[in-house]
């Protein structure tokens, strides 16, 4: 027997329990299915924190998403006590010559000019500035930083928590440990099946993250890549006082002589927690089910190696705890938003191409707006799928 929804969300990481969370809050008969029990370990949506900043310099038309959803934020903590975003301040550091580039050309520069176009509060710095102002970098002479004061980090398994906490107590149907084997649409029907049941729906959003090239099939998986990225905390040489909230930023600086950047976040558990700092790798692709989940000891001596130890002195080489996660990418680093090519009644929400949590309140919310009321009001139209050119297989 099948059940039949408004609306049913697959994959219930950030932008899942957004959307979720979201349609609840507008009365609609939702079902959240996931097959893991989240917030967990096994996408995109961990690691105890993700930057969130205001000023984006991955296009223009991302502020605006970036700018709503610190707003969504604030107003779920209002509601459910939960501390989910914290404003730390963050520091880009680039310069002029060769240097590693920030998912695009022009990161930098685009990052300032969203800044002054937007109104958002900044600081630009010389490597003087810089020095002075955060001594625990070791710049360059020619290195140059932007400084925004509000931006900072998210706590990305509270997120998850809260919004699926207040999706069900708002009367969304959260299915855990459920996996997805198939869907179609048959007229203005969606139909779903899980190793547990059937469902249909009038709308369905496909939120998969990882698994999202695998769910929909034919020519999808050769637009997306997934690839492990490795996350490391670092202890540091003496008192953490010097890269706690407060005196340490969040921070992404374009490496000189390097292909990928650095970020990094605050010693957010003090000395014992250490300092997370990670990079990109593009070079590898993987699955959800083959990507390997421990970081051996040699791949954190390498890292510390090249992009900690020379640019952070206060930082020691013992590495106190590694994660992995897996970003799922597009060729140019843009997100997917948009209907399916083939089924006008299927939304698709990914790949975010690892750098999409700051963005995903706003997603869950334009999506719920798209399934009541058939338009968001944030313009999606720049993310809309391009036709695949092939049938979808299960």
């Amino acid at each position: 027997m099948e059940t039949t929804y408004d609306a049913i969300v697959l994959g219930l990481g950030a932008m899942g329990s957004a959307t979720l969370c979201q349609l609840a809050k507008r009365g609609r008969r939702v079902l959240g299915i996931d097959r893991f029990s989240p917030p967990h370990d096994r996408g995109s949506s961990h690691g105890e924190t993700r930057i969130t900043r205001l000023a984006i310099g991955e296009g223009e038309e991302y502020t605006p998403l970036a700018l709503r959803s610190h707003e969504i934020w604030r107003e779920i903590e209002r509601e459910t006590g939960a501390r989910l975003l914290e404003a730390t301040g963050g520091l880009v550091v680039s310069s002029a010559g060769p240097r590693a580039t920030c998912h695009v050309q022009d990161f930098f520069a685009n990052t300032l000019a969203a800044a002054k176009r937007h109104g958002i509060r900044h600081d630009l710095l010389d490597a003087a500035g810089l020095r002075r102002r955060f001594p625990q970098f070791a710049v360059r002479d020619d290195e140059i930083g932007y400084f925004e004061h509000e931006a900072g980090l998210l706590r990305p398994e509270a997120c998850v928590a809260a919004q699926l906490d207040l999706a069900a107590h708002r009367g969304a149907e959260v299915h855990r440990g459920e996996k997805v084997l198939q869907f179609d649409q048959e007229g203005e029907v969606v139909r779903v099946r899980t190793d547990a049941g059937r469902y249909e729906a009038r709308r369905l959003v496909v939120t998969a993250g990882p698994w999202l090239p695998q769910l929909l099939g034919g020519a999808w998986p050769g637009r997306f890549v997934v690839r492990r990225q490795a996350l490391y905390w670092f202890r540091p040489k003496a008192a953490v006082d010097d890269f706690l909230p407060g005196r340490f930023p969040v921070f992404i600086w374009e490496l000189p002589g390097h292909a990928q950047p650095s970020y990094g976040f605050p010693a957010m558990d003090g000395a014992a927690g250490g300092v997370k700092i990670a990079s990109e790798q593009h070079e590898e692709a993987t699955t959800p089910e083959e990507a390997g989940r421990e970081v051996a000891p040699e791949e954190a001596r390498h890292f510390f190696e090249e992009k900690v130890g020379p640019y952070f002195p206060g930082l020691s080489g013992e590495c106190v705890k590694t994660a992995v996660c897996l970003y799922t990418m597009t060729a140019d680093f843009r997100f997917v938003i948009g209907a399916h090519p083939e089924f006008p009644a299927v939304l698709v929400a990914s790949p975010c191409s690892g750098h999409g949590f700051k963005h995903s309140a706003a997603i869950g919310e334009a999506l719920a707006q798209r399934v009541v009321d058939g338009r968001s009001r944030i313009d999606l139209s720049g993310f809309s799928p391009a036709p695949p050119g092939t049938n979808r297989t299960s």
